[in-house]
């Protein structure tokens, strides 16, 4: 494994806050050859940023790709391409001034590094930053476990009071949907993986049809890891504390969009399953015995005491989840941003319409 390259793919669209960070931690990983910004219809500083460390970076290239086809989403557009223009699939590097390919941006005065092929793509999204060695530790678990797709949940960052209090709610619930014990399991039918840092061998991407194959998907990541496990590879899915870090969201209405986009598939995608969700969330008796309360005293102590026990198993589902415990104090307000959440989620899936980033998305098309 230690001559092992990896090929770093990162889908761009206005993230001139976080590109140069995310560039810079890949650049430092000695196992990736080649890292390919794919700047997908940036309106913002994203790929003069990406120029300018391109003087720096030697194998950092810049793909600005053509308008997103019918029936596919931007990011698994932009992925697409980007595992296209890895080395394994060009020879010739005049294909890449055709008038059907994505536009090939690089120092002209730099010489393109040696043209052999990488064994294994790395998914990365343009707010996560890999720690020092994560490339490595990466090659050396799918070495040890077998497995094709090496999958990390990044170590989530979170600064703003809503972030904190939604983002480890979140992920406290998928862990109950998506355990790392049962993706593992290759006789388990659970699969799951997160795109913020996806690693995958290439003749396995090839194999199950890579982005194009989830091109109208939501879940992109997701999909992909059910097509692997479905074609009997193996999948090694962890937390990514020490590995890889990430900052989803930088304001409460990205947050809201984000989660809106994805949260309704998450719980499991039909009305059944968010009812059940927001039954087993939301602490419906203790809030009772509370408003019961204002006439009798004990529906009072005994509200606030069910309450204070939602409060403890929530600090220690946090800590299992490596979520600081601290975070108990915003049990109340992640259970509302929660809850909203996942209702506007329902709503906008029925209604069979998704915005992100501008783009508006027909789920009903996509799912």
């Amino acid at each position: 494994m230690l001559n092992e390259r990896i090929t770093a793919i990162v889908p761009a669209r206005d993230e001139e806050a976080s590109i140069e960070a995310c560039v810079r931690s890949l650049a430092r990983q000695a196992e990736i050859a080649e890292i390919f910004v794919v700047d997908d219809h940036s309106g913002d500083r994203t790929a003069e940023i990406v120029r300018g460390l391109m003087v720096e970076f030697k194998n950092l290239r810049l793909l600005e790709v053509p308008e997103v086809p019918a029936g596919w989403l931007g990011k698994n557009h932009a992925l697409w391409e980007g595992a296209k223009r890895a080395a394994s699939r060009v020879s010739n590097p005049a294909e890449l001034g055709r008038s059907d390919s994505p536009v090939f941006t690089r120092d002209k005065a730099a010489p393109l590094p040696e043209n052999r092929a990488s064994r294994w793509l790395l998914f990365t999204d343009a707010d996560a930053e890999l720690m020092d060695g994560a490339a490595a530790r990466a090659l050396r678990i799918a070495q040890e476990s077998s497995a094709a797709l090496v999958s990390f949940s990044p170590e989530q960052v979170t600064q703003a009071w809503y972030e904190r209090a939604l983002i480890p709610f979140v992920y406290s619930r998928l862990a109950k949907y998506f355990s790392y014990e049962a993706v593992r399991d290759a006789n388990s039918g659970v699969a799951a993986a997160n795109g913020q840092f996806l690693m995958i061998r290439r003749d396995v991407y090839d194999e199950i049809g890579g982005h194009a194959s989830v091109a109208g998907e939501v879940l992109e990541d997701v999909g992909l890891a059910k097509r692997v496990k479905a074609a009997r590879y193996r999948i090694w899915f962890g937390p990514g504390a020490g590995v890889v870090c990430a900052r989803m969201y930088r304001s409460f209405d990205a947050m809201w969009e984000g989660w809106k986009k994805n949260l309704y598939l998450l719980v499991g995608g039909t009305p059944g399953a968010v009812y059940r969700e927001l039954f087993s969330v939301v602490p419906w008796i203790p809030f009772a015995l509370l408003v019961l309360g204002l006439k009798a005293p004990i529906a009072l102590v005994a509200g606030a005491g069910l309450l204070l026990a939602r409060h403890a198993v929530y600090g220690s589902t946090l800590l299992r989840n490596q979520f600081r415990g601290v975070y108990i104090l915003y049990y109340i307000p992640g259970v509302v941003l929660y809850a909203g959440v996942l209702w506007a989620s329902y709503r906008a899936h029925v209604q069979g319409v998704v915005e992100w980033k501008g783009r508006r998305i027909s789920v009903r098309e996509a799912g």
